[in-house]
């Protein structure tokens, strides 16, 4: 696990990602795109733990997680805490089965550029600010959960 150790700037995000090294590279660039990153989690209960001491404004969620941790699950509890969720997996088909629960997926591999421009798009989107064109590679789904971000 790894503590993002600049103060906050933008918009927190949590990122729930059981390959550390990929996940802490993602870590710093969106964190030097001006976003403040929760501490890494890779197991649910950390996940909910940090959701519930400081309620991002979106959380980028691996499906597949290490252990009998289940992403999906982990984005159904998240959206009942009102938090947003972005799937950041490979799994396309569970992705697509579990598409009521996030917002949104945007498919392995990715480069963090990519990652970064649906981030920011998806924020303004749940504002219901449509002034970004949709990065190419990520899938909305049409449940903005406007409601939970406020």
């Amino acid at each position: 696990m790894h503590t993002a150790t600049t103060s906050p700037t933008g918009p927190t995000l949590l990122i729930v990602e059981d390959d550390i090294l990929p996940a802490m590279n993602l870590m710093d660039e969106l964190r030097d795109a001006g976003f403040h990153v929760l501490e890494l989690t890779e197991r649910v209960e950390e996940a909910k733990a940090a959701a519930l001491a400081c309620k991002p404004a979106l959380a980028l969620v691996n499906i597949e997680l290490h252990g009998h941790d289940d992403g999906i699950g982990l984005a159904r509890d998240l959206k009942l805490m009102g938090i947003p969720v972005l799937f950041i997996s490979g799994q396309e088909e569970k992705v697509r089965a579990a598409k009521a629960v996030a917002i949104g997926s945007l498919a392995k591999p990715y480069h963090p550029d990519d990652m970064i421009e649906a981030v920011r798009y998806l924020l303004r989107h749940i504002a219901r600010d449509e002034s970004l064109p949709r990065p190419a590679g990520l899938e909305v789904f049409d449940d903005l959960q406007t409601d939970a971000v406020r």
